[in-house]
C-alpha cells in the first residue's frame, strides 16, 4: 500500500530516526531538493550508515528520491541506492523520457515524478518504463515549467486527472502531489478525498502531521466496507437464483458494483 509517502531529508539524522515510528506506508529519503548542494555526499554517507544500522522492520517501503538523473550528482545517487538492499524504490524528478535503463541498472522499482511540460506531454513513455509501479508529480516545477502560477495549476484539474488516467491506463498506482500548508490539516484532508474519489491510490507528505490523514482517508471507512459485505452477499445470491442486477440500500447494484465491493474488501483496513 502507499496511502502515504512521507519525505525525509537524507541529511538529517534526527529525523532519519524519527521516522522510524512514523506509520506511513513509504519512508522516501530525499537526496534532491530537500539537500543543499554542499550536503549531497555527506547525504549519501548518512543514508547508506542509517539504511544499514537501523532496523526499519518489513512493513515500510524504503524509497529514496535521487538528484536529476541527467547530472553527475544523480547518477552519483544510482550507483550508492543500487547498493542498498533494503531500498525497494527509486523515485526519478524531471522524468520525461524511458526509464527503463534505471530499473535495469539498480533493480529498484521506480516512480517518476513528471514535473515538466514535456514529463506530461511524454507520459506514455515514462509509465512503459521497466519497473514503474507508481506515478507522482510535481505541480510546482511543472507550473514553472509550464511558465504559469503554482496557485492556479493547484486549482487545476486537468493535471490530476491527467495522471490519474494514464496511470491507470497502465495498471501503475497514481500518487497524488504534496501539500505545501502545514497548518492547513483540512485542507489537506479535502484533497486527499477529491484524490481518491478520482481513483488515486495515495499521497504524498511532507510533515508526520500528514501521515496519519492520509492513511486514514485512503482506507475504507466502516460505512464503505459495510456497504461492500451487502453488495457482496446480495449480488452473489441474486446469481445464484439466475437474476442480474439488484436493488442494495434501495439503489440499482450489477457487476460493476460487484467488483467495486470486492475491490473494497480486498483493501487492508
Amino acid at each position: 500500500m502507499r496511502r502515504s509517502q512521507l519525505y525525509v531529508p537524507a541529511n538529517n539524522e534526527k529525523m532519519i530516526k524519527k521516522s522510524l515510528e512514523i506509520k506511513a506506508d513509504t519512508i522516501i529519503f530525499d537526496l534532491e531538493d530537500a539537500v543543499p548542494p554542499e550536503e549531497k555526499g555527506k547525504a549519501r554517507e548518512m543514508l547508506k550508515q542509517f539504511i544499514s544500522e537501523l532496523d526499519w522492520g518489513k512493513e515500510k517501503e524504503l524509497a529514496v528520491r535521487v538528484n536529476e538523473i541527467n547530472t553527475k550528482e544523480g547518477l552519483r545517487d544510482l550507483i550508492q541506492v543500487a547498493e542498498l538492499g533494503k531500498i525497494n524504490t527509486i523515485l526519478i524528478p524531471k522524468a520525461e523520457g524511458n526509464l527503463s535503463f534505471v530499473h535495469k541498472a539498480t533493480g529498484k522499482e521506480i516512480i517518476p515524478i513528471v514535473e515538466s511540460a514535456k514529463g506530461l506531454f511524454k507520459i506514455e513513455d515514462v509509465l512503459t518504463s521497466e519497473g514503474v509501479s507508481a506515478i507522482t508529480y510535481g505541480i510546482a516545477d511543472l507550473s514553472l515549467s509550464l511558465e504559469g502560477k503554482v496557485d492556479e495549476y493547484i486549482k487545476n484539474d486537468y493535471v490530476r486527472t491527467k495522471i490519474v488516467v494514464s496511470a491507470k491506463a497502465y495498471n501503475v498506482e497514481a500518487i497524488d502531489r504534496v501539500y505545501f500548508d502545514l497548518q492547513d490539516p483540512e485542507g489537506f484532508r479535502q484533497e486527499c478525498l477529491k484524490a481518491k474519489n478520482l481513483g488515486y491510490n495515495g499521497k504524498q507528505a511532507i510533515h508526520p502531521s500528514q501521515v496519519e490523514i492520509a492513511n486514514t482517508v485512503f482506507s475504507p471507512t466502516e460505512e464503505e466496507v459495510e456497504w461492500a459485505k451487502r453488495v457482496i452477499e446480495a449480488y452473489e445470491k441474486s446469481i445464484k437464483e439466475g437474476r442480474g442486477a439488484i436493488r442494495v440500500d434501495d439503489k440499482l447494484v450489477d457487476y460493476v458494483h460487484y467488483k467495486l465491493a470486492k475491490r473494497i474488501l480486498s483493501t487492508p483496513h
